[in-house]
């Protein structure tokens, strides 16, 4: 057998990502912060770029109908944001960003390397303070960590966004609980029982609303809440004047054992929440705002105070590149100018994404938005997606750190997203933290004599349309931490 050398030429076709796509996703999936924070540094290494301190433009905005429940929603039309552009634009500018989109492919034959400075997105060349500070999460973003991850009904959830924004800066909860349950439309019990299972989060002793009752979180952590420890927490006016005999007559213990009780209690942090960095606190600011209209219309529009508003200085460039002689010079201001378009094109098409996936949000959960958290109705990526004609993808990074003002509250886009039942009667389906919510108005309501099993809250369930499977109503009953049938009826048995 001969073993030679041959040289081969093929050819190929294969699609890559070019770099104006790139950016588009990246700048997509930014919080209103990082975004403002990127594009300051585009004008700072860009010098086509100048920020438009102009007159404020338009709002871009949408007016949805009132549509009888049950009723397919039409798909919305094209919308535009009215941001700052060039006239040196490409076209298109109106195009949402979305990954299906194969204009914005290019064969690897024609892909030409192209990176605007300070658009890679890398940590590299980032000091280590620098990397560490970034990190470094707020007490708002510890809890939201944990409320995502041990908190599994999205409607307890949505009651623990907003019972998090009702914190102070020592982790202290200073809303009024009766308040938050009419703006949500569900029963107060529902939040004070969604309030018990916050304060289990970490660190210990937060959700408290007194310094009583943070100090009773703690000690009931370290097992250490008996009936004396409570009679102290409930007096800590007299420890304060140092009354000790009237605390040990209350307590009804010993010098010694007040003494250690005492020491027990100065090891307890009074306020939880300082222990995170408050200098980094950063108020939720909405990046899109909902408001009603008369007759029942909503009305959908960007907040313009979260849009980056840029121009590309056309004037500048023209007369700098008559005056560049030399072909790097010549290669440098074409590249600037390029970035800088792709820029000005890149935020217009996120602020257009972004309002056509909050649109049919609002049209989807419009039931939930006029009656309560109740008739939150079930909801999946693809559901939006199909309606936009979008990519599951770009629907999920939108709603990812976007925020939505809303006549019931401040919520993170994300959280209108829940799982389904079917119904009973082959109608349309029902949201599974609906069904959570009735099952749990159902329990709060029964009595001693008529304590309901899971078999008979699977009859209820069915004869108010919801199909639902006897393991489900257990599974969803252990979720919300309620006892089954026997446990419910003892505890019931011994109030009397």
């Amino acid at each position: 057998m001969t073993i030679n050398q041959r040289l081969d030429l093929r050819q190929a076709q294969t699609l890559v990502m070019t770099p104006q796509l790139q950016q588009a996703i990246k700048l997509l999936q930014l919080s209103n912060q990082e975004l403002a924070e990127y594009v300051e540094r585009e004008i700072e290494q860009n010098p086509l770029l100048e920020r438009d301190d102009g007159p404020e433009p338009d709002v871009s905005e949408r007016t949805i109908d009132t549509f009888a429940d049950g009723e397919a929603p039409a798909a919305p039309s094209d919308v535009s944001s009215e941001v700052a552009l060039s006239s040196a634009m490409p076209e298109a500018a109106d195009t949402p960003v979305d990954t299906n989109d194969a204009n914005l492919y290019e064969s690897a034959e024609d892909y030409l390397p192209w990176r605007g400075a300070g658009g890679d997105f890398d940590e590299e060349g980032r000091s280590l303070e620098e990397t560490a500070a970034a990190k470094a999460p707020t007490l708002r973003e510890h809890l939201f960590d944990q409320l995502s991850v041990d908190i599994e009904d999205p409607v307890d959830r949505m009651i623990g966004a907003h019972l998090i924004d009702l914190l102070d800066e020592s982790g202290y909860l200073t809303g009024d609980l009766a308040e938050v349950a009419q703006q949500l439309g569900c029963p107060p019990e529902r939040v004070s029982a969604t309030l018990k299972l916050l304060q289990r989060l970490d660190p210990v002793g937060v959700f408290a609303r007194s310094l009583g009752e943070c100090l009773a979180l703690q000690l009931a952590e370290r097992g250490r809440f008996d009936p004396a420890m409570q009679v102290m927490v409930e007096r800590l006016d007299l420890l304060a004047k140092r009354d000790l005999g009237q605390l040990m007559k209350l307590c009804g213990v010993d010098a010694e054992d007040l003494k250690e009780m005492i020491a027990e209690i100065k090891t307890l942090n009074p306020k939880p929440g300082s222990a995170f960095d408050q200098s980094m606190v950063q108020p939720v600011i909405p990046d899109i705002i909902m408001r009603p209209q008369p007759g029942g219309d909503w009305m959908i529009e960007l907040n313009t105070e979260t849009l980056p508003r840029v121009l590309v200085n056309t004037r500048y460039y023209s007369r700098v590149s008559k005056d560049a002689k030399k072909k790097d010079e010549k290669d440098y201001l074409s590249e600037r100018f390029q970035a800088a378009n792709w820029l000005v094109k890149s935020l217009h098409q996120r602020a257009t994404t972004i309002l056509k996936v909050a649109t049919e949000i609002v049209r989807q959960q419009d039931a939930f938005f006029r009656r309560g958290i109740q008739h939150l109705k079930p909801l999946i990526l693809r559901d939006i997606a199909d309606v936009i004609s979008m990519h599951e993808s770009t629907v999920s990074r939108v709603t990812t750190n976007k925020h939505m003002a809303t006549p019931r509250g401040l919520y993170e886009l994300k959280y209108f997203f829940t799982a389904a039942i079917a119904s009973a009667e082959g109608g349309e389906a029902h949201s599974a933290e609906a069904v959570r919510f009735r099952i749990k108005s159902l329990i709060d309501a029964e009595k001693l004599e008529d304590v309901l099993s899971d078999d008979k809250l699977v009859e209820m369930l069915k004869a108010d349309g919801v199909d639902i499977a006897r393991r489900t109503v257990a599974k969803y009953r252990e979720a919300m931490k309620i006892p089954s049938s026997v446990q419910r009826r003892r505890e019931k048995a011994m109030q009397i």
